[in-house]
């Protein structure tokens, strides 16, 4: 298969790349900027707000798969602006697969749920009257777009929402303050960390998981056999973050110098995935609890010397 994949450069789309290619597809990567973990992806540096679909690579695509965006929920809240770019990129691209009758995969996020306290969240429970936050209103404006065409132009898709994707290629912080390898990297180095929200739930997923969820649904969408479905891709377990500085701290030997403060403006607080339809439909089954995940990327990042 020949697959086209927006973000290519970030955690998750360097990881889905790596594994396409290593199954024996061709993959195209759009990013605004270069690799910085790998030279194996084709690379093309674009940057998708500032293009039309016209401008985007003419070949004949299997699939695309649009993971690119800014992703940072508190640092969107402080520029709002970022959060409409993201839905900028998601339109390029998304009128791009319409013009070339291209299926697409979007990348959404748990984040369209808002601040839910139920234990299990399930596709259904996304409200999209309320958003909490500039970031989950892009993702929602995302999967508003993605619906939308699939009524008025029969272009098929699935819907991924992600849920704290953790795991190799995930310890770029001069680009994005992500929670699990800002904490790594602090604690690895004896430096004071702060818990916004000591009561905390998120259904942290580990990148193999992730990527294996991923493959699948793009072999599903590319062969017809699973269309135009919106689908949680996480653990099914949720885990506070308590539980990542301890079993963190663990792995690394070390004894963390925490504090806590109460959670920030626009940040969920509780999210559990329901991936009961994932297990259906993609026969997705995750491998990796925290537990086992984290040092795993402790490894990992000593062995590249992140930590």
């Amino acid at each position: 298969m020949k697959i086209l994949i927006t973000g290519s450069s970030g955690q998750i789309g360097t990881n889905v790349a790596l594994a396409l290619q290593a199954r024996g597809d061709r993959v195209l990567g759009l990013d605004k900027r270069p690799n910085s973990w790998t030279s194996k992806i084709e690379t093309r540096v674009i940057d998708l707000t500032r293009c039309a679909a016209d401008d985007l690579p003419a070949d004949r695509w299997d699939a695309v798969v649009h993971l690119a965006a800014n992703a940072k929920v508190f640092e969107l809240v402080e520029h709002p602006d970022r959060a409409m770019d993201n839905v900028v990129m998601l339109f390029t691209v998304l009128d791009f697969c319409r013009k070339r009758g291209v299926p697409i995969i979007f990348g959404s996020s748990r984040e369209v749920y808002g601040d839910i306290h139920q234990h299990v969240t399930d596709e259904a429970s996304a409200d999209f009257v309320v958003a909490e936050s500039p970031y989950s209103a892009s993702k929602l404006a995302g999967e508003a777009f993605i619906y939308s065409y699939a009524q008025c132009y029969d272009l098929p898709y699935l819907v991924f929402r992600f849920s704290n994707v953790y795991g190799r290629y995930d310890n770029d912080l001069d680009r994005m303050e992500r929670v699990t390898p800002l904490f790594l990297r602090r604690i690895a180095r004896d430096e004071p960390i702060v818990v916004y929200g000591r009561e905390k739930v998120f259904d942290f997923t580990y990148i193999d998981d992730c990527v294996a969820g991923i493959t699948a649904g793009i072999d599903a969408l590319v062969s017809g056999r699973v269309t135009m479905q919106t689908i949680n891709l996480a653990f099914g377990q949720g885990s506070t973050l308590v539980d990542l500085v301890n079993i963190l701290s663990l792995a690394l030997g070390k004894k963390p110098r925490v504090t806590f403060e109460p959670s920030r403006v626009g940040e969920v607080t509780r999210y559990v995935a329901d991936i009961s339809k994932a297990r259906e439909l993609l026969n997705y089954n995750p491998q990796h609890p925290l537990s086992d995940g984290l040092p795993r990327y402790v490894e990992w990042s000593r062995g590249v010397g992140a930590i």
